[in-house]
């Protein structure tokens, strides 16, 4: 039985919803922009496993590739991104007290708290103006990815693309 709750458990963090929210400078044309690179010092100070790091640029390259913006050595646009992660603490209290009729009217039962625990990671991408060093758009998917995760590749894909499939944003377009 314990094994089924788990199975259900790791089955709903595995496909767990991304909440993606994205602000951008209104005064921006975004369709100037065609090429990006990194901006390694904001890349660098990521605290994330290089692996999930790579994980991260990997599909970011994908998605830009998507929309027709290249790498290049000179970019119209620097991206960089950041994590951070908090562990949610759940408590549920089942109360087993209630009414009835009979010989006694107050039947009580022992409650029944369980607790359970969950890491929700937050993504943030951000596209850096390259000639003026300003933040000109920024995107931030808040979800779970378990480090027991089996296809971090497949789901990282997933949490990059729910966030940059916001950009450019539409009033832009």
């Amino acid at each position: 039985m314990k094994r089924i709750y788990m199975l259900m458990l790791f089955l709903i963090m595995g496909c767990s919803t991304i909440t993606v929210f994205t602000d951008h400078d209104s005064g921006v044309d975004f369709s100037k922009y065609k090429t990006f690179a990194y901006f390694k010092p904001g890349i660098d100070k990521v605290e994330i496993s290089d692996l999930d790091k790579r994980r991260i640029l990997k599909a970011i390259d994908m998605q830009m590739a998507q929309k027709s913006i290249i790498k290049s050595d000179l970019p119209d646009l620097l991206v960089s991104i950041n994590t951070t992660a908090k562990e949610k603490v759940y408590i549920n209290n089942n109360f087993n007290g209630f009414w009835g009729w009979g010989w006694s009217p107050w039947m009580w039962g022992p409650n029944q708290n369980t607790v359970s625990s969950r890491t929700e990671g937050t993504l943030y991408i951000d596209l850096i103006d390259a000639k003026t060093k300003q933040l000109v758009w920024q995107g931030k998917g808040r979800g779970g990815i378990s480090e027991y995760t089996k296809n971090r590749d497949e789901r990282i894909g997933v949490f990059v693309a729910e966030i940059l499939k916001k950009y450019p944003p539409e009033s832009a377009l």
